[in-house]
């Protein structure tokens, strides 16, 4: 009798392993929340021995290895998520889904409807907003549809919040309150009530988030958090940068880690705060170690060892990333004033780079434009020159605009990507129409590219940045289809087992886990994703709607309840039956419909673009 107790071995239509030595079994043993042996049934048998229970539980389904969320945010996700989310698509949650408002018209009226289902003197948050969709906002606005109500609306890159007369007076917050803070003070509008990058991070976060990040909040959100990855067959997500002066460490402990919760959450340092800190050299990687070894390396919230975030340039959703060629208006033309912004100064980032690459440290940096991912790739070049090192694994976070010879760059110079495949999904469209322009909207995300040059590549959800759905995030890598149908960068599209690589096993790759995760291989844990049909054999465009039954964790069977799983694929095929609708019109081209061309043309011929 094996001390551990008895194997259980289950059986399946079909199990999808991602191991290249086995890619494909019938039959996986598990013993002590291991893997133990994986094939048919008769070589599991073989290899376990009389001493299991075999579970037919899975006979009509597909297992596979499970479902790696490389980057996402539990803080950022169960704030945002517990606000009121007026976006610019559905958002599927386990008991709720928030449709879509696309035009100023709907905007205001869920703003309004939010407002009016309020008691009088509550906070009114809400997350989502985007310019593109809703058209301008300020200060003057908000005040307008809410009144003396104190109102802040997080934009939907999560780098932007905008605040009405009110929460301004609230939150004490004055011109001269806002001068002198370096960055931040030049990334920030008091009049317009606008703060982005910096300018809230450093400045607004300060008064605005006691208020809006109260332990209410983030429990319900975390809880929240826990059902909606579950429902999307998540078994590990990283967070690859904690914000220790406002994220609930203790709470991520107690919620996530929980005995029923079934995911691993693994969380890195962030470098972007010590030098604003005065915090540089030897004594930012005192702190880190110290940070690390106070929090934890071991269980099922953990620290990562020697492993840090930095930032490069400004975020996607805002178009604030730092572009080699300017940015266009609604004409195709240069836009003087619109422009990216750094997050890190480049010799800023150059210094902490420089700091923890001579340490040894594995280090992943958010970059968004060529220009910045230009900046950044000369800044690991000089360091390789400089301190030579092998299988570092870089990280390039985001990875959202680049040039082909700078993928290049990245398979010569031994980084790694990992990307975000909604990019080009949910923005081409619209940025294609004003500020990237058709050619560079269509080109984000070159996912192919980095396969073809032989780079290893992950995706990630950056939720909230969008849903962290690891069977939707594989399908927009396989079909880039954008809300108005067409295909978005057709050669970018990647394969299915690609797709499927990228949610696993280079997911696991990316932050070292790959001994332990990403595979189902004896050996590793026993985490597995249950679906009731087999990705390969769908129509791919139909990939986002399998169903999730439930996730095996250590060993142990998660069911998703049916309720949860009805949302989730039901959501996917509206998405889907709703692409294409979008009518293209003579005038304005594919791109777009009219109804869409005519609010921007009419939003920047006012000269009223959101400052930043």
């Amino acid at each position: 009798m094996n001390p551990g107790g008895p194997a259980t071995i289950y059986v399946a239509r079909t199990i999808i392993t991602m191991d290249d030595e086995c890619p494909r079994a019938t039959a996986v043993g598990v013993r002590d929340g291991r893997v133990v042996a994986v094939g048919d049934l008769d070589h599991v048998v073989d290899v376990i021995g009389p001493d299991h229970v075999l579970d037919e539980t899975f006979a009509d389904a597909v297992l596979c290895a499970g479902f790696i969320d490389q980057h996402l945010h539990p803080f950022l996700g169960a704030s945002t998520l517990t606000t009121e989310v007026i976006a610019p698509e559905d958002w599927v949650l386990p008991e709720r889904t928030f449709p879509a408002a696309q035009t100023p018209a709907a905007y205001d009226a869920r703003i309004r409807e939010a407002h009016e289902h309020l008691p009088a003197g509550e906070w009114l948050f809400s997350w989502g907003y985007h310019a593109l969709w809703h058209g301008e906002l300020s200060r003057s606005r908000l005040d307008a549809l809410t009144g003396d109500r104190p109102t802040a609306i997080w934009q939907r890159s999560v780098h932007e919040w905008y605040i009405n007369s009110a929460a301004t007076d609230a939150l004490g917050i004055t011109v001269e309150s806002m001068s002198g803070l370096g960055i931040a003070s030049e990334q920030l509008d008091v009049e317009r009530g606008h703060y982005w990058e910096n300018g809230w991070m450093l400045a607004l976060g300060r008064s605005l988030m006691p208020i809006f990040l109260t332990e209410t909040r983030m429990r319900n959100g975390l809880h929240l958090l826990v059902d909606y990855l579950h429902m999307n067959g998540v078994t590990a997500i990283n967070e690859p940068g904690v914000f220790w002066a406002i994220e609930p460490w203790s709470l991520y402990q107690e919620i996530l880690g929980a005995h029923d919760v079934p995911f691993l959450s693994t969380f890195m340092v962030e470098a972007r705060t010590q030098p604003v800190r005065g915090i540089e050299g030897d004594e930012a990687l005192a702190e880190s170690r110290e940070r690390i070894a106070a929090a934890g390396t071991e269980g099922k919230v953990a620290m990562v060892e020697r492993q840090v975030k930095l930032f490069c340039d400004g975020a996607i959703v805002s178009q604030l990333m730092q572009m080699a060629d300017p940015y266009v208006d609604e004409h195709g033309d240069p836009d003087p004033h619109h422009h990216g912004e750094w997050i890190m100064e480049p010799d800023e980032l150059r210094r902490m780079f420089d700091v923890y690459w001579d340490d040894d440290w594995q280090i992943h940096i958010h970059v968004n434009g060529d220009l910045g991912l230009e900046v950044l790739l000369e800044i690991i070049e000089d360091a390789q020159r400089r301190h030579p090192r092998t299988d570092h694994r870089t990280v390039i976070v985001h990875f959202a605009n680049s040039t082909e010879a700078q993928v290049d760059r990245i398979a010569d110079v031994g980084a790694i990507v990992s990307a975000n495949p909604y990019y080009p999904v949910g923005f081409a469209d619209r940025y294609g129409q004003w500020g990237l322009g058709p050619q560079r909207a269509d080109q984000m995300v070159r996912a192919a590219s980095v396969l073809r040059a032989g780079v290893p590549l992950s995706y990630h959800s950056d939720l909230p940045i969008c849903a962290s759905d690891p069977l939707a995030m594989a399908s927009w890598g396989v079909n880039r289809i954008t809300p108005s149908g067409r295909v978005a960068g057709p050669d970018q599209r990647v394969s299915v087992h690609d797709a499927l690589r990228a949610i696993t096993i280079e997911s696991a790759f990316s932050w070292r886990r790959e001994h332990d995760l990403g595979s189902i291989t004896p050996g590793k844990w026993a985490n597995l994703t249950v679906l009731d049909d087999d990705p390969y054999e769908v129509d791919p465009t139909r990939m986002a709607s399998i169903r999730v039954l439930g996730t095996i964790f250590e060993g142990r069977w998660h069911p998703v309840p049916e309720s949860h799983a009805d949302r989730r694929v039901a959501g996917h095929a509206e998405s889907v039956s709703r692409a294409g609708m979008i009518e293209p019109c003579e005038q304005h081209g594919h791109l777009c419909g009219c109804e869409v061309a005519e609010f921007i043309a009419e939003w920047l011929g006012g000269g009223s673009r959101p400052a930043a």
